[in-house]
């Protein structure tokens, strides 16, 4: 994949971020009309996930810290990688990112926050002691290209916005706006079974669009990388000694796994192949990489 130039992929990203939040509150405006058949109701309907998202967007943080039992890394606890990123973000003339740590011996990372304020990048002990200094620069630029590209906060918006079509289609079984029967004693089953059938597609469509734009921000991510440190060659050799042992015990839900530089949990197959999948196949980035050499 062509490594298109960061202004330009922060420029892409910021519009995507702008679509994303004019498409989806639309979308729940026609999802609340469906359900309720009634303008004010659905108006109350999209106020009361505008109330969600603007709470899961500045608390977002927080929540993945205790979602990954990841803590502040100090300076003097791990002199090197703040050396490394140092040297990184001098490079890029940009502020340095918080460092954070997570206590586990298997190997993984990823960027999160919305702003200069809360970016942080995550480490495990483990990517830490076992990469050596040019792979763990490779693996520190991936995650640094998130946040330049702004990558974190468009697939902070778009998680959120799944989030909440996957409220909206597990509950519209059992919502109290739905009964057997109408009013006139007329069976409502018909209505029942197309407000499902929209809030299950919503739903669905919404997640077709996060892993795409999630799939592409990983390439994006490893071709900025290379772009950064010169040396595809080191990230190469990161993403293969990572694929060995990504996976992250105290990591259980899967709208944070999703940020890990690589799945942090037991891969499941899926008969839709990379359609429904968060991150390419571990082994075409490492292809591309490498023809960078």
């Amino acid at each position: 994949m062509e490594y298109i130039g960061i202004q330009k992929q922060i420029r892409s990203n910021n519009r995507k971020s702008i679509v994303l939040l004019f498409l989806f509150p639309l979308i729940l405006i026609i999802l609340g009309l469906i359900l309720t058949g009634s303008p004010q109701v659905a108006f109350l309907f999209l106020c009361g996930s505008a109330i969600w998202f603007v709470f899961a967007y500045f608390q977002h943080t927080n929540m993945i810290e205790r979602a990954t039992a990841s803590e502040p890394m100090s300076r003097s606890q791990q002199p090197r990688v703040y050396n490394l990123l140092e040297n990184i973000c001098i490079s890029q003339g940009m502020p340095m990112p918080k460092l954070n740590i997570i206590d586990d011996m298997s190997l993984n990372a990823f960027a999160s926050g919305i702003n200069e304020n809360t970016f942080t990048i995550t480490l495990s002990r483990g990517i830490i002691e076992k990469l050596n200094d040019e792979e763990l620069e490779g693996v520190l630029a991936h995650e640094l290209s998130h946040i330049i590209n702004r990558d974190v906060r468009l697939l902070m918006i778009s998680i959120v916005f799944v989030g909440i079509f996957s409220f909206i289609a597990q509950s519209a079984q059992y919502s109290r706006f739905f009964s057997g029967r109408s009013n006139d004693g007329k069976s409502n089953l018909p209505v029942i079974l197309m407000a499902i059938g929209a809030s299950i597609l919503a739903f669905f469509i919404a997640r077709l669009l996060h892993f795409a734009i999630s799939r592409k921000r990983e390439y994006l991510a490893d071709a900025g990388a290379a772009e950064i440190t010169k040396k595809p060659y080191a990230l190469a050799s990161a993403l293969r000694k990572i694929s060995e042992d990504p996976y992250i015990e105290a990591v259980t839900r899967k709208d944070v796994a999703q940020l890990f530089m690589h799945n942090p949990q037991i891969a499941e197959t899926s008969s839709f192949g990379t359609l429904l999948s968060t991150h390419p196949p571990i082994e075409k980035r490492i292809e591309l990489l490498e023809q960078f050499v």
